[in-house]
């Protein structure tokens, strides 16, 4: 059967899925910002994952018209799922868009969500959405796919195309229907789940667990912090058995390990259990940065420098290296916590947006120029302009080559610093 492919959410996930389908499908990317829209239309990726010569060399047809959408005959919903303030899931993306579908829907369609939902959503929530607006019965008119996204922002090697691809329907031949389209752009092949919920499921799973795992190293790294042994050095010598998973500790934000396993966890309240070792592992990750602050703090203090007033550089603010993304970033929470000392903190990013950090953290990006005199630093994301920098000139942001160096990421050899650094690591 011919597809007429309809993507939307033209963002991390929906634009590497649209390109992916262009090659081999008829495809129109919708996205409800203008913006983004004109942005892809003069072949640039906002998010700075994709290259112009992609986006230009491409069949794909961008719009922010849902009526553009009404032929097509496959549709793909990649929005954003966050939590709200109370870490509850916020699927009103994920409504929205269903919302718009159902305007354009025409018997015999089938729409595919990979935007991350607790189990049971895309059934119980999304479908009814869809049948509403639509006029259509569910599982008659239109049929219902759930195929979990997996990319991995800034990862040149784990793409679109070279990851197995989970694939599901709310039938056989919705199954097999699904299958074909995913399989004929994805060449390391598609999983067929069982059903709805067990690819629901799969993918919050696959993140709560990277999630406890991370958290297990964030409460070594707490121990550690009290026997005064560097965590890095522990690890070194456990990976040297076969077994060892290698995790290391460290700040967990992003879209989905930091978000996921509260759409699990959601759910399984809902049905009358109450999780503890998943939300454990959340509550460890989530006080990484106040820890990380309050360790500095300490250092200052000890090293007989006023914490009032203290200059403090931090390099790096989105939720990981080499990306643009600011979405759920834990390094805000560091910040946050040494204001509350009354500490001066200057932030720099190689690659965030400077209106985007202002508008999610009220944040004032300075370029890297302003880091001088600082008496304290901490390299919190690990962004390769960083690590390419001489290291006379990183350790020169800090006031007459003495302060307090807060390594997140475990990169420097303490052996390697001069006497007058006051080194940690988590």
């Amino acid at each position: 059967m011919s597809e007429k492919i309809g993507v939307v959410g033209l963002g991390y996930v929906g634009l590497p899925v649209a390109l992916a389908f262009a090659r081999k499908f008829e495809t129109i990317g919708f996205d409800i910002s203008e913006s983004r829209v004109a942005a892809l239309r003069e072949g640039r990726d906002p998010n700075g994952e994709t290259e112009s010569e992609e986006l230009k060399g491409s069949s794909l047809r961008y719009t922010t018209s849902a009526s553009d959408l009404a032929d097509c005959s496959f549709f793909v919903v990649a929005v954003p799922t966050p939590v709200d303030a109370s870490n509850r899931p916020d699927l009103t993306p994920v409504i929205k868009a269903s919302e718009t579908l159902g305007k354009v829907l025409k018997p015999g369609a089938v729409v595919v969500y990979e935007s991350t939902v607790f189990p049971g959503c895309t059934e119980e929530i999304c479908g009814p959405v869809l049948a509403r607006v639509s006029g259509l019965r569910q599982g008659v008119d239109f049929k219902l796919g759930y195929s979990p996204e997996r990319i991995n922002p800034g990862d040149k090697k784990n793409t679109f195309e070279t990851v197995t691809k989970i694939v599901s329907g709310e039938d056989a031949e919705t199954l097999e229907r699904v299958a074909a389209a995913y399989g004929a752009i994805v060449p390391a092949g598609v999983f067929r789940a069982a059903n709805l919920k067990a690819a629901e499921a799969a993918k919050v799973i696959e993140n709560a667990q990277r999630d406890i795992n991370i958290a297990f190293m964030n409460e070594v790294a707490h121990i550690c912090d009290r026997l005064g042994v560097r965590t890095a050095d522990v690890i070194a010598g456990m990976n040297t058995k076969w077994n060892a998973l290698r995790f290391t500790p460290g700040l967990v934000g992003g879209h989905c390990i930091g978000v996921d396993p509260y759409y699990i966890t959601s759910k399984a309240e809902e049905l009358g259990y109450f999780p503890e070792v998943i939300l454990s592992g959340r509550r460890i990750n989530n006080g990484m940065g106040a820890f990380i602050a309050q360790r500095l703090i300490k250092m200052l203090a000890k090293g007989g420098k006023p914490i009032t007033g203290a200059k403090v550089g931090v390099l790096g603010l989105t939720f990981k290296e080499n990306v643009s993304d600011l979405r759920n970033s834990r390094v805000p929470d560091i910040i946050t916590e040494l204001r509350a000392f009354g500490v001066e903190v200057v932030v720099t990013d190689a690659f965030a947006d400077p209106r985007e950090a202002q508008h999610e953290y009220g944040l004032e990006l300075s370029p890297l120029s302003a880091l001088r005199d600082l008496d304290a630093l901490v390299l919190a994301v690990s962004h390769q302009p960083y690590l390419d920098m001489p290291r006379s000139d990183l350790l020169g942001m800090l006031k007459g080559g003495g302060g307090v160096l807060i390594d997140v990421k475990s990169l420097f050899e303490p052996a390697s610093l001069p006497n007058s650094i006051a080194y940690w690591s988590l």
